[in-house]
């Protein structure tokens, strides 16, 4: 395993203080043996204590001076030393042994892929969206499935489009299957329900579903992230 590629393990995050340790004492413990890896967390300007809990758990710490998730992921990629990039949400705990899945895949010929997803609370409707994540289509791989890209790939097909507002994951994948191979691994990602359970899980599942639709008929971004903002404000 001495040749197996490094795996930059790459995390977004904001005020994520709650959940951060317990995410990166997982990768430790779950990275599976004999990967060579490293954790890059790229804070978009925490209050809480995100940053000191990264820094405490060994983790490499990179601050975005500017706002949007698109830019954190750039820049996070940027500082990453591994040949293969691994995106990876906060709030998602990736599959046992996922450095060993993702190098196998890799390996074998596909240069990105992401896992099938679950969530962490038994609503039928996250049940159901869990089961569609096994569907390998267009514009339907999103952020909280998690993602890897060789590092060379990623700078040929110039990172994360920053100038969007929204579904910067869906149209990165989006570019990537349009001329390279792209596995959806049957393992399965657990994401956090809780912005399902903070806005209801029915309104928050058709407030996503109407954006992709929105999304993919070519709304403008700035209207569809008003759209967005409408369907999920708390009244």
């Amino acid at each position: 395993m001495s040749n197996s590629p490094v795996v930059s393990i790459i995390i977004p995050t904001l005020n994520e203080a709650a959940g951060l340790g317990h995410l990166l004492t997982y990768i430790a413990a779950h990275v599976g043996e004999n990967v060579t890896y490293e954790v890059v967390v790229c804070d978009g300007g925490s209050q809480d204590g995100t940053v000191a809990q990264a820094r405490h758990h060994h983790a490499r710490v990179v601050q975005a001076t500017r706002p949007g998730r698109p830019g954190q992921l750039n820049l996070g990629a940027a500082q990453a030393a591994g040949e293969i990039l691994y995106f990876l949400h906060a709030d998602t705990l990736p599959p046992p042994a996922f450095g060993q899945l993702i190098t196998h895949y890799y390996q074998q010929g596909y240069p990105s892929g992401c896992f099938r997803l679950q969530f962490d609370h038994g609503h039928w409707i996250l049940r159901l969206s869990s089961w569609a994540s096994r569907f390998n289509t267009r514009n339907f791989q999103f952020g909280d499935q998690s993602l890897y890209i060789q590092k060379a790939l990623f700078q040929q097909l110039g990172g994360f489009d920053e100038q969007l507002l929204l579904m910067e994951d869906v149209e990165m994948v989006t570019r990537i299957k349009r001329r390279h191979r792209f596995v959806l691994m049957p393992q399965r990602v657990v994401t956090s329900a809780r912005k399902y359970l903070d806005h209801g899980v029915v309104r928050t599942e058709m407030t996503h579903l109407a954006v992709l639709l929105l999304y993919v008929g070519g709304l403008r971004q700035a209207r569809l992230a008003r759209v967005y903002k409408r369907l999920l404000r708390k009244h």
